[in-house]
């Protein structure tokens, strides 16, 4: 079973400018707990909820309890008590949403998705087409999803086939040309050329010549640009279709303490197209302060576990813009840092 058979479909979603209290109104008007923050294009840049407004301490979850409570019973507007205990009424979505946020595709099966509320000890998770939010899966709706498939009386089954994607590349070869540079290239006997004036080469001709040899460059530049902007795609599209098990975090941890064994003092734990970030590595090579908010997919992940795991323990995660293609950011590395 996938997430779109299941998914609440256009969910409730604010900007990353929406004030705190306009957020609490909008949760309290729509019977939700939380909301997913967007930025351009639709793309899910983080997770606010009550307890973001709030905060989490035990007074705090009692406060929550009590006015969220009352509100309900009234059915009115916010109490302006409850305005009060917010954090603080002026700030927005951006300054109290938990971030980065994981992410899900249309086509995550249930069980996937099951581990991943469990692994990031999260309670919903956004769906994304192509980068956009399309909807949103909280534990609710799984749940209700598992036990509508658990009393189902009848199995149900279906067979997909995936179409071959056949892919061909042809290049031009001058023929003006080429017979004679493959027969000299081989060995064979050079034939007599003419001489200039008998074959009437004028300063054009090479020029043309000239112009013909930059203009197939400049098309096997172009050529090479698109292969690489297409190999990124793909790369970006499967780090974030990919999501990192336990064993694979396992795996990242001995490989770090195999590097701390031989002296190094960092460990590379991810390599990704800038394009995988939402500013395309702008904050990353500003080092700004939330460059951790722009990152999706696997990169996401390894931050939160990093933030989970390793952080407490005084571990430091460090991202870095490693080339720059054309003058833009264009790999980043994600570095797991144990000594300055």
């Amino acid at each position: 079973m996938q997430a779109r058979e299941f998914m609440t479909k256009d969910p409730i979603t604010v900007s990353a400018d929406t004030p705190t209290p306009e957020i609490a109104r909008l949760l309290l008007a729509h019977g939700i707990s939380a909301a997913p923050v967007v930025g351009d294009g639709g793309i899910p840049i983080g997770m606010v909820s009550e307890g973001d407004l709030l905060g989490r301490g035990e007074a705090d979850r009692q406060a929550r309890r009590d006015w969220w409570l009352t509100l309900l019973a009234e059915g009115e507007a916010l109490h302006p008590e409850f305005l009060a205990t917010l954090r603080n009424p002026q700030l927005t979505a951006r300054e109290v949403m938990s971030a980065p946020v994981v992410r899900i595709t249309e086509t995550t099966e249930a069980p996937e998705i099951a581990r991943l509320l469990e692994e990031y000890r999260i309670k919903r998770v956004p769906v994304v087409r192509d980068d956009r939010i399309v909807g949103i899966v909280s534990r609710a709706d799984l749940l209700r999803a598992l036990a509508a498939e658990h009393s189902a009386q009848h199995g149900s089954g279906h067979t997909s086939e995936r179409p071959g994607v056949v892919g061909e590349i042809i290049r031009a070869i001058d023929s003006r040309f080429g017979h004679n540079y493959t027969a000299v290239a081989a060995g064979a006997p050079r034939e007599t050329l003419p001489t200039a004036a008998e074959a009437g080469l004028t300063v054009t001709d090479f020029r043309a010549l000239t112009a013909d040899f930059a203009h197939h460059n400049i098309e096997h530049q172009e050529e090479e640009r698109r292969s690489a902007a297409e190999k990124r795609q793909h790369r970006v599209k499967d780090l974030i279709d990919h999501h990192i098990a336990d064993e694979s975090w396992r795996s990242i941890l001995h490989h770090a303490r195999e590097a701390a064994a031989h002296g190094e003092k960092e460990l590379m734990l991810l390599r990704f197209p800038a394009d995988l970030c939402t500013d395309r590595g702008r904050s990353v090579n500003a080092t700004l302060p939330d460059w951790s908010q722009t990152l999706r997919g696997e990169a996401a992940e390894i931050y939160l576990r990093w933030e989970r795991d390793l952080k407490p323990g005084g571990f430091h995660l460090a991202a870095r813009v490693l080339d720059f293609p054309g003058g833009f950011p264009g790999d980043i590395g994600l570095f797991l840092v144990w000594r300055e």
